[in-house]
């Protein structure tokens, strides 16, 4: 089966919900909680920095940021192992976004807390889009704050009935099925459509 990958990212993971298609329709294959760090402190690397001298602080940062790649690269490579054990074929990656970062330096990052929580939030989302595109997925981003308006436009679906349809694949799946699977299941649903 033809599968595709939705992802909705938080600071050090990300929820995971694998779509693929049957004769009835879209159905979940897979759900997973993908960890994006392996030490606590990566979760929010600008703030572990945050009291460093500047060069400590560039050298953290960058430390952090690498294995975000890393491990994205790793969890992301690892669900598509996943799936072709199962028989599938992973052929995109929708990925939730959000508004992109100016072009700041760590420093300018570090001199302003809320550009801190700002750089953290964006982290883990390019983090996850570059392992995308380094396993050669389709990728698709969609803004976050307005999925739905996104998804009933590119679908070609009123919210209701896409509101039922992710409620129904989320009762077929069973719990978890909080407002991050919902989210990453909606993603996942338009990339499939395409």
């Amino acid at each position: 089966m033809k599968v595709v990958f939705g992802l909705k990212a938080h600071s050090g993971w990300a929820a995971l919900v694998t779509l693929g298609r049957s004769g009835s329709g879209p159905v979940v294959v897979d759900r997973a909680r993908l960890e994006l760090v392996d030490e606590e402190w990566a979760k929010q690397p600008y703030h572990a920095a945050e009291e460093l001298n500047p060069p400590e602080a560039r050298a953290v940062v960058k430390r952090g940021i690498a294995a975000a790649k890393r491990i994205a690269q790793l969890e992301v490579r690892t669900a598509i192992k996943r799936e072709r054990d199962r028989g599938n074929d992973v052929v995109a990656c929708s990925i939730l976004v959000g508004n992109p970062m100016p072009d700041w330096t760590v420093d300018q990052i570090l001199a302003v807390h809320f550009r801190m929580h700002q750089a953290e939030g964006v982290l883990f989302r390019d983090a996850l889009i570059e392992a995308a595109k380094d396993c050669e997925l389709r990728l698709v981003t969609l803004p976050e704050k307005t999925l739905s308006q996104e998804a009933e436009e590119l679908l070609g679906t009123p919210a209701t009935d896409l509101t039922k349809t992710i409620a129904g694949l989320g009762k077929s799946a069973g719990p978890p099925w909080g407002k991050d699977q919902k989210d990453a299941a909606l993603a996942a649903l338009v990339a499939l459509s395409k």
